[in-house]
Formats: structure tokens, C-alpha cells, sequence
């Protein structure tokens, strides 16, 4: 059924007339909009906005929770228009910033590998847009790529958004336009901003990227390095909680992790926001580097890349200051005229500082742990946590067998651009053994579990 839906969906698009037409839907909505001199499509609801420019390589271009923006945009490139060639003068990358898509591995040494960036076709030509026909409460845009006889592929991607969540979801699909079966994985690229917060001078010291173990990981350490220097002082483990942490000290590297969590995070501590994606591990299946997860340091030193040994500089303008969080899709084996579909989210949040990502659920991150004490009836609750739904946190008691008994309003409304800072005392149920804590929708039901914890006495 997925494969005969993104059939039709690519269908539609190729068909989809030249013009961007407009629609709304009870708050979310996809408009035509300017970005930084381009012609964009705004997903926009209230809480967060994203900016798509089909021209420059089908790029989402920003991400905004309230006020914030998340991604890198090359200040040197703004409001430019892709040159016919898909390249700059000299054949090099034209590094616009944002998220974009890439097939991989990444590779030199024969047709199996992308040797991009640069790539003309899919990174550097403009992509087919329409606003897609979607439900109430539902903004999206669709994007196809130009063909690509080199790699033998298309992309196709569908970008949604929905009322009262700072939630994207991709849906992205790779097509085999070729005569000869072709093998790829779907390589989804975010260059998140890492300079300075303005009025400052130089690079962000306050970011930093996590991700869990995976607890049978093919690597001694939980994750390998890719590029730069072995034993990069950016990247460590905690050896307590088995969460990998990159902070970016502006030393260029690469390192790849086989993520089995299904999430990775990004936090800005200095604005105190956290970016994050979820999405779908195949333990089963192979993955191009081995690797489900990667994060780039854009930052001075060497590394290598091919049979060439690159140096980068401390230029802002040549070496900018940005982190790549990277999400690989697994190889898929493609027949002509095949395709395969590979589905990510991404979320925001305000956490109120420079915390670190403790674990994450489909509704919020905890940054600092939840706790329950009870003590004459009631229970203390304590923790600190980003969410993604702007929705009522509630309470849920459970007792020893682990089955509701009753849920606790607690009259609490949260939001994306605030914190969740939990010290408070509520009524406990007597049997209560454990709790959950929750978010309810305006009718009442339950969204999601943000944390849960045994009680203490």
C-alpha cells in the first residue's frame, strides 16, 4: 500500500502545473512566501515555520520554533539563483545551507558510491513543487527531483506539518529511473546553525548533538570516526547513562553510529532549544557506513576525503560554523522502475537552557530526570522536559501489575516555546506503585507519554 501511495503521489506532482497554488487548513497551512531573497513555500501553524525553495536542490532552507531558526543558511548565497550547470564556476559545491537529500554511500571509487558534493542534478537543480491536497489541520508541500542518470535515481519527498505540534514529517522516496537494478540508501543532510548568538563573536560553544548506544553496536565504542582525527575531544560516551555527545569545538570530524533508539538530538544550549529527529532502526537490514545516525563538526583541522587530504581552515567564510546531523535510511535493492520510501520527523522544543537530552519519546525530551516522592497522600513530582504539543500534562497512576487507576488533571498547560519544569504535589492513589506523566489533547485523550517512574516512599 506505501509503495502503490508515494506511485500516486509521484504521479500527481509530475503532473502538477508550474504555478504554486496556495491552501489552508484551520491553522496549518503552505503558502507562496519570500526567504532571504528566494521564492519559497511557508509550512507555517502558529508555532513553528518552515521555508522550502524548490530552486536551489528541493532545500527545506529554515526551521523555526517561535522566533528561533535551527538551520544554516550560507549568507554568501542568499537569494541566489542556481547556475544552469548545477555547479559554481569551477565545478565546486554550492553549499546553500538547510536539509537536503542524498543517495549513499558516499564513495570515489565506483558507480555503487555517490562522489558528491558536489552533485549537479539532485544537490544542485531546481525541484518540481506543489502544495499537496491535505486534510483539516494539515499543511504540505511536495517535491521531485530531476532525474539523475548517474546515480539512476529520483527523489520525491512530501514535507507536513499539523496544528498544535512543532512536528515535520518527511516522507521521502527514491526511484530506480534506470535499465539496470540499482542500490542506495535515502541520506537526509541538516546543517544546523553552530555560530555564535548574535552580538558574539566566533562559534557556539553550547552545542551540542546526542544520541543512544545502541547497546549491541558493532562498534568497541558505540560509534566509529569517519573523518578528522581519531580520538576527537569533540565526541565521548557516558559510560553511566550510554549516550554518545558531540560538542562542537570547532575540530573538524565525522562520526557514524548504528542508532538503534530511532532518535538523535540537538541542543542550543546558549538559546536553551533542542532540535530532534525520530525515526524508524531495520536491525535486520544493512545500512550504507554502517551507520543509521552521523554527525559533522565543521570546524579547522584535516581529514581526508578520497585520495585527497583536505585542510580546513579558520575562515568563517570558507570553513562556516554548522553541524550536520545526518539520518540514513537502509539500503534498499532497486529493480527498474522500483521505489523505496523512508519516513522521518523532526520536533522542537524550548528547554529553558543547556541541558543535556536524557531520553526522548514522540511528545518531548527529559532533560532533567522525573521523579515521584510520595509522602501523606500526595506525591512530589520534579523534572525538567521539552514537549512538542502545544496540550495539558497529565498524570497517570498505576499500581504494582502496572494498570491504570486513575489519571490526575494537572491543570497544567504546556507548549513548544516554554519548558515543562515539574515541582509540584499532587493526590496519589493509595495502591499507586508507579506514574506516568502525559499529554492530553483539548477533548481529553491522551497524545503521548512523555516520562514515567516507579514511586518512592
Amino acid at each position: 500500500m506505501r509503495r502503490i501511495a508515494w506511485i500516486a503521489l509521484l504521479a500527481l506532482l509530475a503532473a502538477a502545473p508550474a504555478r504554486l497554488a496556495a491552501t489552508r487548513a484551520l491553522g496549518a497551512s503552505a503558502t507562496k512566501s519570500t526567504y532571504r531573497g528566494w521564492d519559497s513555500l511557508a509550512l507555517t501553524n502558529g508555532l513553528i515555520e518552515v521555508q522550502i525553495v524548490p530552486q536551489i536542490g528541493g532545500r527545506v532552507i529554515q526551521f523555526k520554533l517561535g522566533d528561533f531558526e535551527f538551520l544554516w543558511v550560507n549568507p554568501e548565497l542568499a537569494g541566489k539563483e542556481p547556475p544552469p550547470s548545477g555547479v559554481g564556476p569551477e565545478g565546486e559545491w554550492l553549499n546553500y545551507g538547510g536539509d537536503k537529500l542524498w543517495p549513499a554511500p558516499q564513495g570515489w571509487d565506483n558507480d555503487q558510491q555517490w562522489p558528491g558534493p558536489p552533485d549537479a542534478v539532485l544537490d544542485g537543480s531546481p525541484h518540481t513543487a506543489t502544495v499537496l491536497p491535505t486534510g483539516a489541520g494539515v499543511g504540505g508541500v511536495g517535491l521531485v527531483s530531476q532525474k539523475d542518470s548517474r546515480s539512476g535515481i529520483q527523489f520525491t519527498r512530501s514535507v507536513c506539518i499539523i496544528d498544535g505540534a512543532a512536528r515535520v514529517s518527511f516522507d521521502s522516496t527514491m526511484r530506480n529511473i534506470d535499465t539496470k537494478p540499482r542500490r542506495w540508501g535515502i541520506w537526509q543532510v541538516t546543517q544546523l546553525n553552530a555560530a555564535a548568538p548574535a552580538g558574539a563573536q566566533g562559534y557556539n560553544k553550547e552545542i551540542r548533538c546526542w544520541s543512544p548506544i545502541n547497546p549491541a553496536s558493532i562498534y568497541p565504542r558505540g560509534y566509529c570516526e569517519m573523518f578528522g582525527l581519531v580520538n576527537n575531544p569533540s565526541f565521548s560516551v557516558d559510560p553511566a547513562t550510554k549516550m554518545f555527545s558531540a560538542n562542537y569545538k570547532r575540530i573538524v570530524g565525522k562520526v557514524g553510529l548504528d542508532n538503534s533508539a530511532g532518535w538523535v538530538a540537538v541542543v542550543d544550549g546558549a538559546a536553551g532549544y533542542v532540535f530532534v529527529e525520530r525515526f524508524t532502526h531495520f536491525p535486520d537490514k544493512k545500512y550504507p557506513d554502517q551507520a543509521s545516525v552521523e554527525f559533522w563538526m565543521n570546524g579547522v583541522g584535516q581529514f581526508v576525503c578520497g585520495t585527497k587530504i583536505v585542510e580546513a581552515k579558520d575562515d568563517p567564510v570558507e570553513t562556516p560554523y554548522l553541524v550536520e546531523c545526518e539520518i540514513l535510511s537502509p539500503f534498499a535493492e532497486l529493480r527498474p522502475g522500483e521505489s523505496y520510501s523512508f519516513r522521518l520527523d523532526w520536533f522542537a522544543a524550548h528547554i529553558g537552557g543547556n541541558y543535556p537530552v536524557l531520553a526522548c519519546t514522540p511528545v518531548g525530551v527529559t532533560c532533567e530526570p522525573f521523579t515521584a516522592r510520595a509522602a501523606d497522600g500526595k506525591v512530589r513530582l520534579a523534572g525538567r522536559f521539552g514537549v512538542f504539543y502545544a496540550a495539558q500534562a497529565a498524570l497517570v497512576a498505576l499500581d504494582g501489575d502496572g494498570k491504570d487507576l486513575e489519571t490526575i488533571d494537572l491543570k497544567l498547560p504546556v507548549s513548544p516555546l516554554e519548558a515543562l519544569v515539574l515541582e509540584k504535589d499532587e493526590p496519589l492513589p493509595a495502591k499507586a506503585a508507579s506514574v506516568r506523566l502525559v499529554l492530553l489533547d483539548s477533548a481529553g485523550k491522551e497524545i503521548g507519554e512523555l516520562a514515567r517512574v516507579q514511586v518512592r516512599k
